[in-house]
């Protein structure tokens, strides 16, 4: 699950919620915008009347409920028969303006992250998207245009990444613009990659490059900072990009299941992270900070500004696929990630023993003031 960061009221976060309880997103239903159950009704044609929320729906989401089992949106619940032969996976994460994302991020964009960080636990389990369960508290300030972006960024997405919107809940909320969304995913019979599998000995990797998404937040909240000061325009857009985009890896998803021990998405950090997934195994490792793979714009940043570094290696927001994998197996899961576009770095190696070891480029351990993100 992803969690993001909060910036002391700053209006910007960090990723798409581990905190996942009690959405209430099955099915087409939208509930009361109010406690009174307020919600203009209006008779139709053939003299049933159609609430208010009736009518956002149909005209927002209807049209992407594209799927048999979403029955237009216009039941109480979905229905999935899962593929024979294969498990169900599920996985859900909240985003919550001025948490997850500022809240003058693109609405649109905003769709878009809900979606990804949520596809992006689907792919480092293996996992191929089934559809996706979506929920979201309107604000009062959230106008017609700002919905209609928004629904047309789920709606790409949905099918852009196979995962069709099934159904849901919309309800009216004084407080900041929620969404949270629970993402149904299948990998053939016991296939799904784990945290716990890793053994000792193993090559720890990550996908694409690491730290963009968490300088891009960093940009944002202080854009005078000597390391952005040395970025030309094209840098400066790019970690924003990577902030506000991030990209699962679902072209990986396979050869995740063939190839690799255990699996998750980075999404509290690099150095937090691979700490989880060595805890569940019940190993230690070591992960070299030269070997950990930068976009042009992260190293010229950290370049002119070296404390930037630990941003990286901590900040999250990454979405990219942090695995184990058995030796002989390395050059197999590279060609797939590299063929996707994006390439895999062994950036560490497991051991027997508990703890992670940060080895910098001068083969001393860093000490880092934080490790990952946190909520609490």
């Amino acid at each position: 699950m992803a969690d993001r960061r909060e910036d002391g009221g700053s209006g910007t976060a960090k990723g798409s919620g581990g905190a996942s309880s009690g959405a209430k997103a099955s099915g087409a239903k939208a509930s009361s915008a109010s406690p009174s159950g307020a919600g203009a009704s209006a008779a139709t044609s053939s003299g049933r009347r159609s609430s208010g929320e009736d009518k956002l729906i149909a005209r927002l989401f209807g049209p992407l409920a594209t799927h048999p089992g979403a029955l237009g949106l216009t039941d109480d619940a979905a229905f999935l028969a899962p593929p024979h032969g294969h498990d169900l996976i599920l996985t859900k994460d909240a985003l919550v303006a001025g948490v997850h994302f500022f809240p003058d991020d693109p609405p649109a964009s905003i769709a878009r992250k809900a979606m990804r960080v949520n596809l992006s636990d689907l792919a480092a389990k293996g996992a191929r998207p089934l559809g996706v369960l979506l929920a979201f508290a309107i604000p009062p300030d959230m106008d017609d245009a700002a919905l209609d972006a928004f629904a047309r960024g789920i709606g790409e997405d949905a099918r852009d990444y196979g995962a069709p919107l099934l159904g849901g809940d919309t309800v009216k909320t004084p407080g900041p613009f929620t969404i949270s969304i629970t993402a149904l995913g299948a990998v053939p019979y016991g296939t799904m990659v784990k945290r716990a599998g890793a053994k000792a000995g193993q090559a720890i990797v990550a996908t694409g490059t690491i730290g963009d998404g968490a300088l891009g937040l960093a940009l944002r909240l202080d854009p005078d900072r000597p390391g952005f000061r040395a970025l030309d325009a094209a840098g400066k857009a790019f970690l924003a990009d990577r902030y506000l985009h991030p990209r699962p890896r679902l072209a990986l998803a396979e050869a995740l299941r063939a190839h690799a021990s255990a699996a998750m998405d980075i999404s509290d950090g690099l150095i937090g992270d691979a700490e989880k997934l060595l805890a569940v195994s019940g190993l230690g490792g070591e992960i070299r900070v030269g070997a950990v793979p930068l976009s042009a714009a992260a190293r010229a940043a950290v370049a002119a500004e070296p404390a930037l570094m630990e941003t990286v290696l901590a900040g999250g927001d990454d979405y990219e696929i942090l695995a184990v994998v058995p030796h002989d197996r390395l050059d197999a899961l590279s060609m797939v990630a590299t063929a996707a576009g994006f390439g895999l770095t062994e950036i560490g190696a497991t051991r027997t023993g508990a703890g992670l070891a940060v080895i910098g480029a001068d083969g001393a351990e860093m000490v880092l003031s934080r490790r990952s993100f946190s909520h609490f």
